[in-house]
């Protein structure tokens, strides 16, 4: 019974914690703005102007995402010490792993809705547009790339957020030259921006036949989703067009016309493509919302004076400027370069397990500020 007066102790001292977190979130005032927005979705004109509807909609799912999740950590956190004080009681060993397995459930989850008040920047809340490019490797870098879609994809899967492929392009024997996705869910932007960098692999390539240990590199971008009503200045002037035909490996890739839209910035070299969408119309408003995206992430930046500022910060995607590394042989890890933050289970990192370096590089940057 040692155990469950332990297990009891230090579940209790996470109370304070969770009234802290009740108060950095807001949640009084939050419910008070549902009930608003949704006086004002009962309007009889509520639907004219259906752009502003779709953002007052949006805001509503996002304010009540978080009442939820605080009510359900605050429903568990009160269940556990429920279900210690029964086995304390009944002298019920048999409940010690179920224990267990709570208190690890509920003070993982404080701990990440900790680190999402830390989530105030403009456009945190905001969707994120990933954009993959295969490095020094060759086929095995677009393997590679293949690898990291599926790894962002099963991420975003597990927290229920939609993804939607903007662009993609096959490799020259597998995997993927460059692709890029819309995630869409709250908060999106303010996880996955710690994301942005270049991604080290080490394992034995498949494609070598000497079963050779191979290094191969992947960069990663990640931007906001931005709003059509974000003002910025873009010149026709400015800006060339290319259309060709989509490619890809079949179904919602392939399109046999000339559909598919590439958008060159002349004054930032910044390159945006779109070829997810059935006309080259819709291509190219995608294409010109990326491009808005990006250009509005770089205004965020304190110094444009230089190119190399503007384009953001410009690393090859080779040896020396990883931000992280995943090792499949001679051992299996995962290491994050900036935080020190690893997991070596390898498999379940491939298969979107990446909360654990993500709230490692929010603390990074929590305590680095």
């Amino acid at each position: 019974m040692i155990e469950f007066e332990q297990m009891k102790l230090d579940m209790e001292t996470l109370a304070p914690q969770l009234k802290d977190l009740e108060a950095a979130l807001a949640l009084d005032k939050a419910k008070d703005e549902i009930k608003s927005l949704e006086k004002l979705s009962m309007e009889p004109n509520f639907w004219d102007d259906m752009q502003n509807s779709q953002k007052i909609l949006k805001k509503t799912s996002d304010l009540k995402s978080i009442v939820s999740k605080f009510e359900k950590l605050l429903n568990d956190y009160n269940d556990l010490l429920t279900l210690i004080d029964i086995a304390m009681e009944e002298n019920d060993e048999s409940l010690l792993d179920e224990v267990k397995e709570g208190a690890k459930s509920v003070s993982a989850e404080l701990e990440a809705q900790k680190l999402s008040t830390l989530l105030s920047g403009e456009y945190d809340s905001k969707n994120a547009i990933l954009t993959f490019h295969s490095g020094a490797g060759g086929t095995e870098a677009q393997d590679w790339v293949e690898m990291l879609y599926r790894m962002y994809t099963r991420w975003s899967e597990r927290h229920g957020f939609k993804v939607k492929v903007l662009n993609y392009l096959d490799g020259d024997e597998a995997g993927i030259k460059s692709a890029s996705i819309l995630i869409e869910g709250f908060n999106a932007y303010g996880f996955l921006k710690s994301e942005t960098g270049v991604h080290r692999l080490v394992r034995i390539s498949p494609f070598d036949s000497s079963g050779r240990r191979h290094t191969s590199f992947a960069s990663l971008e990640v931007m906001p989703e931005i709003d059509d009503d974000v003002a910025i200045d873009i010149k026709d002037d400015d800006l060339k067009v290319d259309t060709y035909r989509a490619g890809g490996a079949g179904g919602q890739h392939v399109n046999k016309t000339e559909s598919a839209i590439r958008i060159t910035h002349l004054p930032t070299g910044v390159v945006v493509a779109c070829q997810n969408e059935r006309s080259q119309h819709q291509n190219r408003d995608v294409a010109m919302k990326m491009l808005k995206s990006k250009l509005v992430e770089i205004k965020e930046r304190e110094h444009l004076e230089k190119i190399e500022d503007i384009k953001g910060e410009q690393k090859d995607i080779a040896w020396g400027s990883q931000i992280r590394s995943y090792v499949f042989m001679p051992y299996t890890l995962a290491k994050d370069h900036r935080t020190n933050f690893e997991m070596g289970n390898i498999g379940a990192v491939m298969d979107g397990d990446l909360d654990g370096f993500i709230n490692a590089y929010l603390s990074y940057i929590r305590n680095k500020n």
